[in-house]
């Protein structure tokens, strides 16, 4: 047992975070997301919702500032009617753990290609549509 880091991280997810190196991203996918087909590594966290876990990720996780944006979301298919109100939290999450980072919208297959690329990818139980996004972690000045 650690004091002052969340119960919602599971020492494997722990270890990856601490494995991470600058530039490196990580997927939070919501329960629709095919997961086990795109992660090189993969985290499970089914009962958790992307809020809560990004809230105690961004505890202990740099975000990149050497790129446009360190937060990438799956973009809504063009013509879909979803709305998409937990990207405001993610937004709000973000700006509470360091203030002025701007994200990004990636189609959706792009998200995908980008995805398979990246260091780890955590499943989460998250049931809001598009609720995916991708961190790319920064160093520690």
């Amino acid at each position: 047992m650690l004091k002052g880091i969340s119960p919602l991280l599971s020492p494997e997810l722990l270890k990856i975070l601490c494995e991470m190196g600058h530039g490196d991203e990580i997927v939070f996918g919501d329960a629709n997301f095919p997961a086990v087909s795109m992660a090189q590594r993969l985290v499970r966290a089914d009962g958790h919702g992307i809020p809560e876990l990004l809230e105690a990720v961004l505890e202990l996780f740099p975000l990149n500032r050497y790129v446009t944006h360190p937060v990438m979301l799956m973009q809504v298919v063009p013509g879909d009617p979803v709305e998409t109100p937990v990207w405001d939290v993610y937004r709000s999450l973000v700006d509470k753990a360091e203030a002025g980072i701007e994200f990004a919208e990636i189609e959706r297959f792009e998200f995908y290609e980008r995805a398979k690329k990246a260091y780890a990818v955590i499943a989460t139980g998250e049931k809001a549509l598009y609720g995916n996004l991708i961190l790319s972690k920064g160093v520690i000045g």
